[in-house]
């Protein structure tokens, strides 16, 4: 479904009675739990969990990481920072978990919110549970509700919130994250509706920072902001009840096109089933481009030699997020989606973690054919934000055309365990063994039957240090 879809379903704005947004979301949410879940909602929180669990553990050995961990954590605490053999408090163990997983840039989106849902809301949701050893079911719910909030947002702040500089996983993030927090928490609907104000106060995050270690903070913050504002609420801390759609408020004030709607999660269908999972570790706006691009080379069996020009195709607001120039770094590689391009023409590996790093940046042969690489923005069209389209021109005069979008939630659930079950392998084996992977994989696919997250967070911490 469209952003325009949704909105169609929606009554115009000057019927919506004002400041009602918060109370309706935190009403909902206050009454929602384990029994609210659909099966299928279940499966897709498990898979969001297990992508979650992996791309953590993978980032808990990028710098940036070894830094948060180094200011925050400490040999005792309730909560785990996986894979460092640190400890930390509740919103502490949020920052640092949110910016470890973020720190790939190879975790889960929804194109509904323009960002990042599970980065921002289940290192809150993990952390509040941790503490109070809340049952899988619940982290399940939390996890569900935090996407339902995020999705919902997102269509309502529309495509200029995100296009106009603000990272959407920082600012729609924290809201998110203190709705899933404060469903663990069970908070009650005054209080929902505080930390729901409160989180919106907090929020923020630039655009210009991606490439930088700045945007996995964004996550960080946006899941330390959440579950603080769940905390406080919880403890009778009070903010501006209306605060996400008031004058002023978080919505009119992140976006001019903000237009709320009557809040109605549909329980045959939550927002977390919209999930759009990585497989290349690089922006998600770059990943249709690799995968026509590989197509075409892939159906036609060309060699790079073969090919006299590549013209790349996609949302003109794409272009300001994933079109760095000349990448010096990793981090830049993921956000140059020529040089990304290139890289696939010449059958580099896009989802292997090694490959993002100054020697691909600097690679000459990857240069030489960024040459050959044009870019051609066009107008977005509704629901085609990650579409992208590929032309190829061979030495022979022929004219080839691929493309693809990745927006499209993966219908196969099987295929798709199965698939993220082999991407945590290959990314987490290297940092906990073989083993520790093995039993986070089992305890994330069955946190709904399990009593507390104890099993989990063993297996994710990895072995003794």
């Amino acid at each position: 479904m469209t952003h325009s879809d949704i909105l169609a379903d929606r009554p115009p704005a000057s019927q919506v009675p004002p400041q009602a947004l918060g109370a309706a979301m935190a009403a909902w949410l206050a009454d929602f739990g384990p029994a609210g879940m659909s099966g299928a909602a279940a499966l897709w929180a498990r898979h969001c969990l297990l992508d979650w669990c992996a791309v953590t553990v993978a980032g808990a050995t990028e710098p940036l990481s070894a830094i948060l961990a180094g200011e925050f954590g400490r040999d005792d605490g309730p909560c785990t920072l996986p894979a460092t053999g640190r400890r930390a408090a509740p919103v502490d163990a949020a920052l640092v978990n949110g910016a470890m997983s973020h720190a790939l840039d190879f975790d889960d989106v929804n194109a509904h919110m323009h960002g990042h849902p599970s980065v921002a809301v289940i290192p809150a949701v993990l952390a509040a549970a941790e503490e109070a050893g809340a049952p899988g079911p619940l982290v399940l719910a939390g996890i569900v509700a935090g996407h339902e909030i995020a999705g919902a947002l997102g269509v309502m702040m529309g495509d200029e919130h995100y296009d106009h500089g603000f990272h959407a996983t920082a600012t729609i993030g924290s809201v998110a994250a203190a709705a899933g927090a404060g469903v663990v928490l069970g908070l009650d609907a005054l209080q929902m509706e505080h930390a729901l104000s409160l989180a919106g106060t907090q929020a923020a995050g630039l655009k210009s920072m991606f490439g930088t270690m700045a945007k996995p903070l964004h996550a960080g913050k946006a899941a330390s902001n959440g579950l603080l504002a769940a905390k406080l609420a919880g403890a009778g801390f009070e903010a501006r009840l209306g605060g996400l759609d008031c004058p002023q408020g978080f919505g009119p004030t992140l976006s001019p096109a903000f237009r709320p709607g009557a809040f109605a999660p549909d329980p045959e269908h939550m927002e977390v089933q919209n999930t759009l999972f990585k497989y290349h570790a690089a922006c998600y706006l770059t990943h249709s481009v690799i995968e026509s691009t590989r197509a075409l080379v892939a159906e036609h069996g060309l060699a790079p030699g073969d090919i006299a020009a590549l013209t790349i195709h996609i949302p003109a607001a794409s272009c300001k997020v994933c079109d760095i120039q000349r990448p010096e770094t990793g981090l830049d590689v993921k956000f140059s989606i020529r040089h990304l391009a290139a890289m696939a023409v010449l059958g580099r590996d896009t989802a292997d973690l090694d490959t993002y790093c100054e020697a691909t940046a600097a690679d000459a042969g990857v240069w030489a054919f960024r040459d050959k690489v044009a870019l051609e923005g066009h107008p977005s069209v509704d629901g085609q934000r990650h579409a992208a389209s590929v032309e190829m021109v061979t030495m022979d005069g022929r004219a080839l055309r691929y493309a693809t979008n990745v927006g499209i939630p993966l219908a196969d659930t099987a295929l798709q365990e199965r698939k993220l079950t082999a991407k945590a392998r290959a990314i987490c084996t290297g940092a906990i063994g073989a083993g520790a992977t093995g039993a986070m994989i089992d305890a994330a696919l069955g946190v709904d039957e399990a009593a507390d997250l104890s099993a989990l967070m063993t297996a994710m911490a990895g072995p003794a240090q």
